[in-house]
């Protein structure tokens, strides 16, 4: 008898004791769910509720979203918020494209093929025969008028060895050597040789010089005034060949590693529509500028008929063919400050940030020069979409926490 008592006391325990552990697992699962689980609009995912119901903005039925379900860089999202978002992907493999890079540039002077006009000797300027930039002057045309007293003193060595070349005797021969070495002094002060043999028949050496061009080309700058004293080698006048021009774009740093000296472009004008020319790139900046992270690129056109004027802005068209690469469009990437970065799909429903290194971008397409699984589908739509979605739940940007 005790020992059937005991049984049955042992039987309603262990009965309590299943009640109670089913009770509490049943409890747990409802926290867990309650806790992994809310509901959201599609429409208006400001909108958080701890259960299904009615949007109270647009009355759409609210959509259940797992809350803890996905690691920091990665989120989570319903067939409906997909469908909504426009987010649609695509397995990227590497592709064989041709870049092709519009930029604006300006024609400027081409310094390789500019003059300068300079002072042959100390002594101050008289006059200057052109004072107006953009004058064009011929090879052989005056341009200033000079007082030298060293010239002077030369021109007056000349002079008096001519008189005495007629002298007998040593005076004769001394006479010789004194007027080659006068002769020599005066060229190298720039005077002609029709200037030193008008010499012989002056009557009176004047310390006056006029000085003659010694090229041709448009004026770019007058660096002196009637009546200033210029020192020797100073300069005077700028001269420019307009028969060829520079033109000057700055390129893009991550299209800049694709640049190379002697590549060819094409250039079109606003001002000549129908206008195309040909040119090569002939200079490359080593040095990027620190706060456009913009490069320096340059390349010489050719300007016949003297058409084209410095000043004048152009269109540099730069194409490189047969580049292989991973491109995806340029709204599949999303740059912030301080790195670029896709979605990629994890799992279905779930995407997940990817920091990635961005090349050249052409025809709406960008480069991705990092390395990507070839079994992962990227976002090629959508993901703007994904990533205020991201913002908005987390409160943070995708790339935080991450190293860079």
């Amino acid at each position: 008898m005790k020992t059937l008592k005991k049984t049955g006391l042992l039987f309603l325990l262990f009965t309590a004791f299943i009640a109670c552990n089913t009770k509490n697992k049943e409890d747990h699962s409802k926290h867990q769910t309650k806790e992994n689980i809310f509901y959201t609009c599609s429409m208006d995912p400001q909108v958080k509720e701890d259960k299904p119901g009615k949007c109270p903005i647009c009355h759409m039925s609210l959509t259940p979203i797992k809350s803890n379900d996905t690691e920091a860089n990665e989120i989570s999202l319903s067939k409906q918020q997909i469908q909504l978002g426009n987010i649609f992907t695509q397995t990227i493999a590497e592709t064989q494209a041709s870049l092709e890079q519009n930029y604006t540039g300006v024609l400027i002077i081409n310094q390789e093929k500019t003059k300068t006009v300079s002072a042959r000797a100390m002594g101050r300027i008289e006059k200057l025969y052109f004072k107006t930039t953009g004058d064009y002057i011929k090879k052989n045309d005056p341009v200033y008028l000079l007082y030298s007293e060293d010239i002077a003193i030369a021109k007056q060595d000349y002079f008096t060895a001519y008189k005495q070349l007629a002298m007998p005797g040593d005076f004769g021969k001394n006479a010789r050597s004194m007027l080659n070495a006068a002769k020599r002094k005066l060229v190298f002060f720039g005077l002609s040789n029709t200037q030193i043999e008008a010499l012989k028949t002056t009557n009176e050496v004047s310390p006056y010089t006029t000085f003659y061009s010694a090229y041709s080309g448009y004026i770019s700058e007058i660096l002196a005034t009637e009546g200033s004293y210029m020192m020797e080698g100073s300069a005077i006048i700028k001269l420019a060949d307009l028969n060829s021009l520079w033109l000057e774009t700055q390129v893009n740093v991550n299209y800049a590693k694709s640049v190379r000296l002697g590549q060819n472009a094409k250039v079109s004008f606003s001002d000549f529509p129908d206008k195309t020319v040909n040119a090569k790139v002939s200079f490359i900046n080593p040095e990027i500028n620190p706060d456009t992270r913009l490069l320096l690129i340059r390349m010489e056109v050719p300007n016949q008929n003297l058409l084209l004027k410095p000043g004048m802005q152009a269109i540099v068209k730069l194409t490189q063919s047969n580049i292989k690469g991973i491109f995806v469009p340029s709204d599949a990437v999303i740059r912030e400050e301080n790195a670029s970065y896709i979605w990629i799909e994890k799992r279905p429903g779930v995407f997940e940030s990817l920091m990635v290194e961005t090349g050249a971008e052409t025809n709406g397409m960008i480069e991705i020069k990092s390395e990507l699984n070839p079994t992962k589908k990227v976002v090629i739509t959508g993901a703007y979409a994904i990533n205020s979605e991201y913002k908005f739940r987390k409160g943070s940007d995708p790339m935080e926490g991450m190293e860079m």
